[in-house]
């Protein structure tokens, strides 16, 4: 069998030093005479047990052991960190998650350059970490292959009380809409939050075995899908199928594309420019008001409707999606399983109409995600567009300015906000954050405190599960000098989600004025990785990613 990385472990053209590798390969317990003809594959598994999203992947991991070892090959595991954005919500830990994407590519690429194994299989469930691990495999070049940890299901599927949805808004009761935010088995959070968008993108790149995405954690078929992965990375590695023949240009536009489709996150204006990037492509925001504009919101998973993610599986999953999206999709990108995108939706089956809708029946006519563009975001900034009230899309108003998330909480608690504000968080980008963090605090108390009549825009981002006239990303961020770091309190912005743009109501002149005196706030960064992340990360507009 092929082993084209591996070799030079067990080869003997260096002796002596070749007995030293040899040796302490053998205390592994592994047949040398074996290993030295089976290719040998990397198990890059993010399992931990501090969050469900990844608390199943152990047995998950033997299964595609179990497969490797079928088709021939050797398996070896190792493990990445796992950082859980709902569990750092509201505390400093969250600056840190996005700076782990980064790092987790880092720490994947190191490793395998150094041991040298043929392929790898990822496994993840959820929000950097997948991005993270796709950014490792676009830099390696290696045969690779994903596996899902798959969503869970919220604890309103198992409440007498269920009606119509799983979403928060088909309830009243205080204690039904906690069951639609409370985490009932093991898998990433139910609604179309980063992490099941992530999920799902996998497919839809062609790197994960079709119809494996949208499987539910604790389905048994996530156990087959891991096996099949196993023996099927066996086979790419004779087919010499590497990751850049599967990731091209027309795949990343594919994954925009679904994730239009299904309403996915707006973080992934990170993620996928970043995963651009390391395969020396690219993907603007602009190309994603391009594609927005023509492919509807086909999928009202929550935050979008009523759904969750077990309904859009049931459904058929993002097979059934992309039949959905028919001529706009690519049909030729390969995939991991050989065959070619066009060939899997052509045999996809649409089961659930009202959960994966047509175009006519759509549940927006656009897609999910906007891009805004003007003289508050010249480079750009991201809103979930399908997550928004019709009424409020166009929206004008006084700025209410703060310049760190804790400030909005402390007003919220002290009701010193009024309907009708924009409210503008700024110094939460990447650099000035630092790390970026998300503000689904803040999304969470206005929600709570009754408001239905104020927008909010910063220069950080929101969790994937945010809902309402909440415009992140905004670029350049603050603590670059961006136009966001001189809005001053009742300064008139204007949002216009159907146009694309984001506008503050000042003169050009007015705006290098104020910049001319501007000082930045710089916030304290700890020792250690941060201060390296914040010297190198780039705009969010450009996905984040260090330079």
């Amino acid at each position: 069998m092929k082993k084209p990385q591996s070799s030079p472990i067990f080869d003997d053209s260096d002796f002596p030093i070749s007995i030293v590798r040899k040796s302490i390969f053998q205390g592994t317990g592994a047949d040398l005479t074996e290993a030295g003809k089976k290719p040998l594959i990397a198990i890059a598994n993010s399992l931990t047990e501090i969050n469900p999203g990844h608390m199943h992947l152990g047995p998950i991991a033997q299964r595609v052991k179990d497969g490797v070892n079928m088709a021939g090959g050797l398996p070896f595991e190792f493990n990445i960190p796992a950082p859980c954005d709902g569990m750092t919500e509201g505390h400093p830990g969250m600056r840190f998650v996005l700076a782990q994407r980064d790092l987790i590519a880092d720490i994947i690429e190191t490793h395998i350059r150094s041991m040298r194994y043929d392929g790898i299989v990822f496994i993840a469930s959820c929000d950097k970490i997948i991005p993270g691990m796709i950014m490792a495999a676009a830099r390696l070049d290696l045969p690779a292959i994903f596996v899902t940890g798959g969503p869970n299901a919220w604890d309103i599927r198992f409440k007498a009380s269920m009606r119509g949805g799983v979403d928060h808004k088909c309830y009243t009761d205080l204690l039904d809409k906690l069951a639609t935010a409370t985490a009932a088995t093991c898998g990433s959070c139910e609604v179309m939050g980063t992490a099941n968008t992530m999920q799902s993108l996998t497919e839809a790149l062609g790197i994960s075995l079709a119809g494996s995405a949208t499987v539910p954690a604790f389905h048994s078929a996530k156990l087959l899908y891991a096996r099949h992965a196993g023996q099927r990375i066996v086979g790419l590695i004779e087919e010499g199928l590497s990751i850049k023949k599967i990731l091209t240009q027309q795949s990343l536009e594919n994954a925009l594309m679904v994730s239009l489709a299904i309403g996915g996150s707006t973080n992934v204006a990170l993620h996928l420019p970043a995963i651009a990037y390391e395969l020396s492509l690219e993907l603007p925001l602009s190309r994603f008001n391009d594609y927005s504009r023509i492919i509807p919101t086909l999928c009202g998973i929550s935050p979008n409707g009523p759904h969750g993610m077990i309904d859009l599986f049931v459904a058929g999953g993002i097979p059934a999606v992309m039949k959905r999206l028919g001529d706009h999709l690519h049909r030729d990108p390969l995939t991991v399983s050989g065959m070619r995108i066009g060939d899997i939706v052509d045999q996809a089956e649409v089961k659930n109409p009202d959960v994966i809708r047509d175009k006519e029946h759509a549940f927006h006519p656009e897609g999910g995600m906007a891009a805004l563009f003007g003289n508050l975001a010249p480079e750009g900034a991201v809103v979930k567009q399908s997550a928004v009230a019709e009424n409020m899309r166009v929206f004008t108003g006084p700025a209410r300015v703060f310049d760190a998330e804790s400030d909005v909480l402390k007003a919220i608690r002290q009701k010193t906000l009024r309907e009708g504000e924009v409210i503008v968080i700024r110094y939460e980008g990447p650099r000035g954050g630092p790390g970026m963090p998300e503000t689904l605090a803040v999304t969470m108390g206005l929600d709570l405190a009754g408001f239905t009549n104020l927008a909010l825009i910063t220069d950080g981002r929101f969790s994937g599960a945010t809902a309402g006239p909440c415009i992140g990303h905004v670029s350049p961020e603050a603590a670059c000098g961006g136009p966001i770091a001189i809005i001053q309190n009742g300064d008139v912005i204007k949002i216009d989600i159907t146009a694309r743009t984001l506008d503050v109501d000042l003169t050009p002149e007015e705006i290098q004025r104020r910049l001319a005196d501007w000082k930045p706030v710089i916030k304290p960064v700890p020792p250690g990785y941060m201060r390296r992340y914040v010297n190198a990360v780039s705009s969010a507009a450009l996905g984040a990613v260090l330079k």
